[in-house]
């Protein structure tokens, strides 16, 4: 679990394990109270995280403890495949009432350790990064993060859209048709999905046990409202259904979050991630929600911002991407 022994003497510092789920769940509470970014977590959700293929929870988490209080928490994510530079994510954060006592600085450099090793033992053939992210509004990170080395790389909107105005109905052109998820469609979704974003900044192929787990496989992944379009039975355009039931609970809206959209190139220019988009957010409608969310990239490659401007929607808040290099 890397060899760091920087932590605060008042400070226990071990692996998060399920039992932990519900004091992890406490401390993100606190903390999104503060931030303000968005992010809520149920215990289900958490003990989600700790079955990630990608995080050994024995080596790749960390909780900080004191007084039986969990007072924060880092992560380390490494990828099975490599494009150009293996890029380890991160998850941190520091309870609110202990910041400013080194923490934070304490589970960056645990981070930073930690991901040297997992690099050198899976990708050491490659450059690697370390990214962190935060939203935008939080200072406080924003400054810790370039006082020790991190630069921003990557900005991401996160966009809303209610359903309080007519909802466009954008049809497929003929030869074309549009069909909800079919488990039947699982393997042939992740396929197209992996292809399409192979020209997308930081994403990296998906195998069958991380699909499993954050796509088709979560627990928040809504089949009912996953829409695709078909050309004969090949899959050119996908709009992927989520609903984050500890979000609904936090803001009494339920909303579906759109997490993938995607075109084959083939397609692309024919405007079929709208049609899927529109069949999604209508059927939404319909069943109950109030809203549709989604995050791009600031600079994706494909021209979607404008996309889901067309579609109504408006940017709600702005998430950045920081990246150390790893030596």
């Amino acid at each position: 679990m890397g060899t760091f022994e920087g932590w605060p003497a008042w400070v226990e510092a071990r692996p998060i394990e399920k039992p932990d789920a519900e004091a992890w769940a406490g401390l993100l509470a606190d903390v999104q109270k503060v931030d303000q970014d968005g992010e809520n977590f149920s215990v289900e959700d958490l003990l989600e995280e700790l079955d990630d293929p990608l995080v050994n929870a024995a080596s790749d988490t960390i909780g900080l403890w004191t007084d039986g209080v969990m007072v924060g928490y880092g992560l380390v994510r490494w990828r099975t495949h490599v494009i150009d530079v293996h890029r380890l994510n991160t998850d941190a954060a520091v309870r609110p009432a202990w910041r400013r006592r080194g923490l934070g600085s304490a589970l960056i450099s645990w981070m930073t350790g930690r991901a040297g090793e997992l690099h050198l033992e899976h990708h050491p053939d490659v450059d690697a990064e370390l990214n962190a992210g935060t939203i935008s509004t939080n200072e406080g990170a924003r400054t810790l993060l370039t006082s020790l080395g991190f630069e921003e790389c990557r900005y991401f909107f996160e966009m809303k859209r209610p359903f309080d105005s007519p909802i466009p109905a954008v049809e497929a052109s003929a030869g074309l048709r549009v069909v909800t998820f079919d488990p039947s469609y699982d393997e042939a979704l992740r396929l197209t999905h992996n292809d399409v974003f192979l020209d997308h900044w930081g994403s990296t192929p998906k195998d069958e046990d991380t699909w499993k787990v954050w796509f088709t496989g979560s627990r928040a992944f809504r089949g009912d409202l996953t829409f695709l379009v078909l050309d004969g039975e090949r899959i050119v355009a996908y709009a992927i259904g989520y609903e984050y039931e500890a979000d609904t609970a936090a803001t009494g809206i339920r909303e579906v979050y759109i997490g993938q959209v995607g075109t084959v190139r083939s397609h692309r220019g024919r405007g079929l991630a709208a049609v899927a988009i529109s069949a999604q957010m209508r059927e939404a409608e319909r069943t109950g929600y109030k809203r549709a969310s989604l995050g791009v990239d600031a600079e994706n490659p494909t021209g979607a911002l404008g996309l889901y401007e067309r579609l109504g929607f408006e940017q709600d808040k702005t998430s950045i991407t920081y990246r150390r290099p790893l030596t």
